[in-house]
């Protein structure tokens, strides 16, 4: 088993592709800052790191047939805890660099992790990013899902600076969002 940190440090040495929305306009402004969290009494929100690679892969593994059901593909088919190491070094990267933003949703003392959240560029016509999350599938019969969505949603609305932030595979179905053409931007 390949160890921890050379894991990251291979993540961190593969070069960054171009964001989804590659421009010579940023993701976000440079004089934005970015949330570090979001906390409420059910769950706080902070930037998924490699860290998180026990609670987080437990989380995607016990939810597989959920995240299935929102999320197209083949995900998390095949995913072992060593290719989820290497994947949230990947997001913490991509964080520390600006590009995307996935945060984990871990429970107030964080002991557990009960879903991600993933703010992404896009070149979707009318979107100027896209925000998909989800919550832990043994957490749904509590309604996290719905209180994680309300709360993200707001987040969005208040604390970051897009004008028409879509949620494909709740607003818009995933047929429908492949289908929106992208802009060049």
């Amino acid at each position: 088993m390949i160890g921890r940190a050379l894991l990251f440090a291979l993540a961190c040495m593969i070069p960054t592709p171009p964001a989804f929305a590659q421009s010579a306009n940023p993701f976000v402004p440079a004089e934005f800052v970015v949330p570090s969290n979001l906390e409420t009494a059910d769950f706080r929100l902070r930037m998924l790191s490699v860290n998180d690679v026990v609670k987080d892969y437990d989380a995607v593994i016990s939810s597989t047939v959920h995240l299935k059901e929102i999320f197209p593909g083949s995900w998390p088919d095949g995913l072992t805890l060593e290719g989820n190491l290497v994947d949230l070094g990947w997001h913490q990267k991509e964080f520390q660099d600006r590009r995307s933003f996935a945060y984990t949703v871990v429970s107030p003392d964080e002991s557990r992790v009960l879903g991600c959240v993933y703010i992404n560029p896009t070149r979707k016509r009318g979107h100027d990013a896209s925000v998909t999350f989800w919550a832990r599938e043994s957490a749904i019969d509590s309604a996290a899902d719905k209180r994680l969505s309300e709360a993200v949603r707001g987040w969005v609305k208040d604390a970051w600076p897009f004008e028409s932030p879509a949620y494909p595979g709740r607003d818009i179905p995933w047929d429908d969002w492949q289908k929106i053409p992208n802009e060049k931007r």
